[in-house]
């Protein structure tokens, strides 16, 4: 496991992958989340060469990226997205970086369960195929508070074992992006990720909840910072990671705290957790 750095997630703005990935060494990050569609247009330009040399010169990691493609929205736009799709997982490869990722709502209003699952695995199974020809893995977040999918008509998958039997069915590169706060509201155990290989966890996401709230009544955009109010059992989710052996990015999203102070707190609670193992 290391430690990458989303800007994003943090609230910050970096107007160049240059940039971002001066942000993450300043920071004292080993990798960063950056645009595949920006990377593309560079190697484009300037070569494969160039682009692996800015991650080298600064020893960053290409950690992951977003999946490009709008695969909720229209057939046009999800076809148009498949195309674009073989240019970026090109990219990725020249780059030698394998993981990207996204959410899944954790209902409908539109769409039973059934009718969702044919869906996803319709909408995924094509995107699977085209990232897999070039060595890359796609993970899917669930969301796991009931806040979120209380409101819609048919529930949908909304923890660990839910998200990975959709993955299972849609392709053998495709897993879990992990993340701790959706982990622990979803009333997540760390029994739950010993269950699953290091292969089965793509992406990792980590944060903390605020305290004195009820499991039921979590809000999405509430975080803190990865261990900074110890309701969430980082060293169990940090601990089971490092069993199953997973090796890749470790990410903080708390939504709009400084990159050091997440970096910092990380370092911390990785330190915890193998001390603990």
């Amino acid at each position: 496991m290391y430690l990458a750095l989303s800007p994003g997630a943090l609230g910050m703005h970096t107007g160049s992958l240059a940039e971002a990935i001066a942000l993450a060494k300043e920071t004292g990050y080993g990798g960063v989340e950056f645009s595949i569609q920006e990377a593309a247009s560079l190697i484009e330009s300037d070569g494969a060469d160039s682009v692996r040399a800015l991650f080298a010169a600064a020893g960053i990691r290409p950690a992951g990226f977003g999946l490009p493609v709008a695969w909720n929205g229209s057939e046009e736009d999800w076809k148009e997205g498949l195309d674009r799709l073989v240019v970026y997982a090109r990219a990725a490869e020249a780059l030698g970086c394998h993981r990207t990722f996204t959410w899944i709502l954790s209902g409908s209003n539109d769409r039973t369960e059934a009718e969702n699952r044919a869906f996803h695995i319709e909408r995924f199974r094509p995107i699977a195929e085209i990232l897999n020809a070039h060595g890359c893995r796609l993970g899917l977040e669930f969301l796991g508070p009931k806040t979120i999918r209380k409101d819609l008509k048919y529930p949908f998958v909304h923890d660990t074992p839910g998200m990975m039997g959709l993955a299972r069915e849609i392709g053998s590169n495709v897993g879990l992006l992990l993340d701790s706060w959706h982990w622990h509201t979803s009333a997540g155990r760390p029994g739950d990720i010993l269950r699953l290989t290091a292969r089965d966890v793509v992406y990792v996401h980590v944060n903390d909840a605020p305290p004195d709230v009820l499991l039921d009544d979590h809000i999405d955009s509430k975080r803190a910072l990865p261990g900074a109010t110890g309701v969430i059992d980082m060293n169990g989710f940090l601990n089971a990671l490092e069993s199953i052996g997973y090796d890749g990015p470790i990410v903080a999203e708390p939504f709009g705290n400084p990159a050091s102070w997440a970096a910092d707190l990380m370092r911390a609670a990785l330190k915890r957790a193998r001390s603990a193992a």
